[in-house]
C-alpha cells in the first residue's frame, strides 16, 4: 500500500498568489526576481508544446542555490505547487503551467563554477546552456558530446532531468553517462548532493541515477558535475539517399561493422523538401528518394576515407542507396546537418502534433510499416513526417495540421489514434516517450511502457521526496490514482 499523502492534490491552493504570498516571497527574492506580468507568464510557463492553456501566479528567478531551498521551503509552507523551468525545449508538456503553478527558473543560477583538468570534470548550475558547456569543453580542449538542436537555448539541469539523448547517442550515450555528480534540492526542501565525481562506487543503490530522468517530480538539480570527453577525431560528413527505410537500415548495418559511426540519422524526402523550402536551402540530390541520411564517420586517416569510398560503392552497386554526397568544407557539413536539425523549426509552421516513440534499432522497419498503415486508415490525406536517429531507435513522428483545421479539433483528432500507437509500442516492447520525457502528454499512457509494480514504485519514491506533492505536481503520475 501506498503510504497517504501528507496533503491531497486537489486540496493544494490553484488560486493566484495573494499579496501576502507575494510578499514573504520578497524576503526571499529581490523583487526583480518575481514576476507576475502577462508576457513572462507568457514567456516562462511553457515549452514546446503548443496545445495547452497557460495558466501560471509567478515566476521567480532565483540566483543561488540557497534561493533555491527557500523557495521550496515557502512552497511548503504555503501549499503551493512549482514548476521547475530550464530552457523550456521539451516536447511533453512537462513545464507547461496549467493550474496557476509558481515557475521556478534557473536561468541566473548560470555559472560554470568549476573546472577539474585531471578529472576532465567540470561543476555548473543548472541554468547553463547547453551550448555554454560545448564552448566552454572546447576551450579546454574537451568535448561535451551530447548534442541536439536546441542546444543554443537547452539548460544543462533540464537535459538531466529529462535523461536528453540528441544526435550523437550512438556514439556517446545519454546524458546520464556523462553526469558525475548531482545537487538536488528535494519537494521537502532537503539539499542531497549526490555522486561526487567518483568512477567506482559500490555502497548500494545510486541515487543519482534515480534523479536523472525525473522530469523535476523529485525535485530541483540546481549544481552538476559533467564529465568531459576528449576531443573528437576528424569527421566525415556524409549524406546519402535511400529507396525504402529497409535500405536505410542496410546501409547502418554495413557501415556499423566496419566504420566508427557519431551520428546516423534519418528523414524522410518530405521532411528534406520542407526544410529546402522554409529555410531556402538548394536540394541536395539529382532526383528525390523516400529517405535521406546524414551520418558523421570518424576518419583519421587515408586508409578509413578508402574503406568508406569502398563502402559507399558496394552500397551503391546493391541499390540500398541512390545517391551519396561527402561534405567537402566544415561549411558544407554544417550544411548537410540543417536538412535534418532544421526539420521541426520548419515544420513548426503547421503546429504539428508530435510523437517522440522508440523501438529495438532491428524492429524498426516493421513498426513504420504498421504504423504507417494506422495513419492511412485513420488519416489518409494529411501529411506525415518520419525523422529520427536510427543508430538508437528513436523516431519522431510529426503529423501536420491540415489548412483549415482549428488546433483544438487537430488535435482532439490526434489524440484520438493515441492509444492505438501506444498499444503498436507496447507491441513492440518500446517507450512511449524516447528523449522529451512524459509530462503532461504521455502521462496517461505511461502504462504502455512501465508495470503497474513500476508505477506503484514511482509513486512511493515521489511521496518519500515530495510529500505535499509541489514538484511538478500532475506531471508524470498521479500519486492519488
Amino acid at each position: 500500500m501506498l503510504p497517504n499523502n501528507t496533503l491531497n492534490q486537489n486540496q493544494l491552493n490553484q488560486a493566484q498568489l495573494s499579496q501576502s504570498q507575494l510578499s514573504q516571497l520578497e524576503s526571499i527574492l529581490d523583487k526583480t526576481q518575481i514576476l507576475t506580468d502577462t508576457e513572462s507568464i507568457k514567456y516562462y510557463a511553457k515549452d514546446w508544446t503548443t496545445y495547452f492553456d497557460i495558466q501560471s501566479s509567478a515566476v521567480l528567478l532565483p540566483s543561488h542555490q540557497e534561493q533555491v531551498i527557500n523557495i521550496v521551503k515557502w512552497a511548503n509552507q504555503q501549499r503551493v505547487r512549482l514548476i521547475p523551468s530550464g530552457g523550456r525545449t521539451g516536447l511533453s508538456g512537462g513545464a507547461c503551467a496549467t493550474q496557476n503553478e509558481v515557475i521556478v527558473s534557473l536561468e541566473k543560477m548560470n555559472k560554470i563554477l568549476n573546472f577539474n583538468p585531471i578529472d576532465s570534470t567540470v561543476l555548473v548550475q543548472g541554468g547553463v546552456i547547453i551550448e555554454q558547456l560545448q564552448q566552454f569543453a572546447i576551450s579546454k580542449n574537451l568535448y561535451y558530446p551530447v548534442d541536439f538542436a536546441a542546444r543554443g537555448s537547452a539548460h544543462i539541469g533540464g537535459s538531466i532531468a529529462t535523461n536528453a539523448g540528441g544526435i550523437r547517442v550512438l556514439k556517446y550515450g545519454m546524458t546520464r553517462r556523462w553526469v558525475q555528480g548531482l545537487s538536488v534540492v528535494t519537494g521537502k526542501s532537503d539539499l542531497i548532493t549526490l555522486g561526487h565525481g567518483l568512477i567506482k562506487n559500490a555502497t548500494g543503490p545510486d541515487l543519482m541515477q534515480l534523479m536523472i530522468g525525473s522530469e523535476g517530480i523529485f525535485g530541483l538539480i540546481t549544481e552538476a558535475l559533467i564529465k568531459l570527453a576528449p576531443p573528437p577525431q576528424p569527421q566525415k560528413t556524409i549524406l546519402l539517399s535511400c529507396p525504402s527505410l529497409e535500405n536505410v537500415m542496410s546501409v547502418f548495418e554495413l557501415f556499423s561493422k566496419t566504420l566508427d559511426l557519431s551520428a546516423f540519422e534519418m528523414f524522410q524526402d518530405l521532411a528534406l523538401k520542407k526544410v529546402c523550402h522554409i529555410k531556402q536551402l538548394a536540394y541536395p540530390f539529382s532526383s528525390p528518394s523516400a529517405y535521406s541520411v546524414v551520418t558523421d564517420i570518424t576518419c583519421t586517416q587515408s586508409s578509413q576515407e578508402e574503406a568508406i569510398l569502398e563502402l559507399l560503392a558496394q552500397a551503391l552497386e546493391q541499390n540500398i542507396i541512390q545517391d551519396a554526397l561527402i561534405a567537402q568544407s566544415p561549411e558544407q557539413s554544417k550544411t548537410f546537418w540543417r536538412y535534418r536539425e532544421d526539420i521541426s523549426e520548419s515544420l513548426s509552421i503547421y503546429s504539428p502534433y508530435k510523437n517522440d516513440v522508440s523501438v529495438k534499432i532491428s524492429d524498426i522497419p516493421e513498426f513504420v510499416k504498421e504504423l504507417s498503415e494506422i495513419m492511412k486508415t485513420s488519416y489518409p490525406h494529411w501529411e506525415v513526417v518520419w525523422f529520427g536517429h536510427i543508430g538508437d531507435g528513436n523516431l519522431h513522428l510529426n503529423i501536420l495540421r491540415p489548412e483549415g483545421l482549428s488546433k483544438d479539433e487537430f488535435v482532439k483528432q490526434c489524440q484520438s489514434i493515441d492509444p492505438t500507437l501506444f498499444k503498436l509500442i507496447q507491441k513492440f516492447k518500446g517507450a512511449i516517450s524516447a528523449e522529451h520525457g512524459v509530462g503532461l502528454t504521455k502521462k496517461p499512457f505511461l502504462g504502455y511502457s512501465k508495470s503497474p509494480l513500476e508505477l506503484e514504485w514511482l509513486k512511493i519514491m515521489k511521496n518519500h521526496f515530495d510529500p505535499n506533492n509541489i514538484m511538478n505536481s500532475g506531471k508524470v503520475i498521479d500519486i492519488n490514482n
